[in-house]
């Protein structure tokens, strides 16, 4: 058996606690039992510091046990092995712990660029789609964030349209999901400080505004109102977003008179119409959000 994850944070704590105490007696559970079981099969005599209901730790204890992880090749008792990568994690032993570790998407984000360079043996196309740690984007270089939230629509993103076009340096990124990368809400707290405009191209239903405003966006882009009102439709507003509806109707009273954004919420929740962005078509406008 190996000492889980829980049993080496108890023992590093009980180490630091050992700094001013000759011993640290902890009460018998499942964790306080692996390590009893850990050091049996290690054969470290616990002695009279087992008993039925505690185990004290002094240490010579922890020593042992120090001695044994390195014998085995797995990190020290003092090493934490949360939140680094599997080849951080390497350089303390061949312990990999992959439940604590840092994912390796953990920075990632997916980025459209105008294509660079032809690449010899792919074919050219307009926007090269890049895997980046967002932490090598210089957000001070680009002159507005573009927020895509379907992946379909990433990929087949026309950076011709006007609100990018008219942009000399927009940073289109992929809001992100399960598998590809969970760092954009990172940007998207950093990007606050810029002071810049932040678009948001997803679903026009109760989801997708409401994921706009969690991300702190500052503007939607949707088609014109006329446009929208025409092509909306029942089915592109999922019944089961009506958990979301509550606080957009909240958002819709507090607008001021006059607001771009009061026509659009009206259709949303007083008509009951969405409408998904793949059927938004090219002309697009920017509606702020606040």
């Amino acid at each position: 058996m190996i000492l889980s994850s829980r049993a080496r944070n108890l023992l590093r704590d009980t180490a630091q606690s050992l700094h001013g105490a000759p011993h640290l007696a902890k009460r018998r559970n499942k964790v306080v039992d692996d390590i009893v079981a850990w050091c049996r099969e290690h054969d470290i005599e616990l002695g009279p510091r087992l008993t039925h209901d505690r185990l004290r730790f002094d240490r010579e204890l922890l020593a042992q046990i120090g001695d044994t992880l390195t014998a085995l090749g797995h990190p020290a008792i003092d090493t934490a092995l949360g939140g680094l990568t599997s080849t951080e994690q390497a350089r303390f032993g061949n312990r990999e712990e992959k439940n604590i570790r840092e994912s390796p998407r953990e920075h990632r984000v997916l980025a459209s660029m105008p294509t660079g360079e032809p690449r010899c043996g792919l074919a050219s196309r307009t926007c090269d789609i890049l895997d980046l740690d967002w932490r090598d984007i210089a957000l001070s270089q680009f002159d507005v964030l573009v927020q895509i939230e379907n992946l379909d629509s990433f990929y087949a993103l026309d950076p011709s349209i006007p609100p990018l076009a008219e942009r000399s340096r927009p940073l289109v990124l992929y809001r992100g999901d399960s598998f590809y990368g969970g760092a954009f809400p990172k940007v998207a707290e950093a990007w606050r400080s810029t002071g810049k405009a932040h678009l948001y191209l997803g679903d026009f239903d109760a989801k997708g505004v409401s994921l706009a405003i969690s991300s702190r966006a500052t503007h939607l882009l949707l088609p014109p109102f006329a446009a929208l009102a025409q092509s909306a439709h029942v089915e592109h507003l999922p019944a089961k977003q009506q958990e979301y509806q509550s606080a957009l109707r909240d958002l819709a009273v507090s607008l001021p008179v006059g607001h771009p954004l009061t026509n659009y919420l009206k259709v949303l929740l007083g008509d009951q119409r969405g409408l998904l962005q793949q059927w938004f078509g090219s002309e697009l406008t920017r509606v702020p959000l606040g």
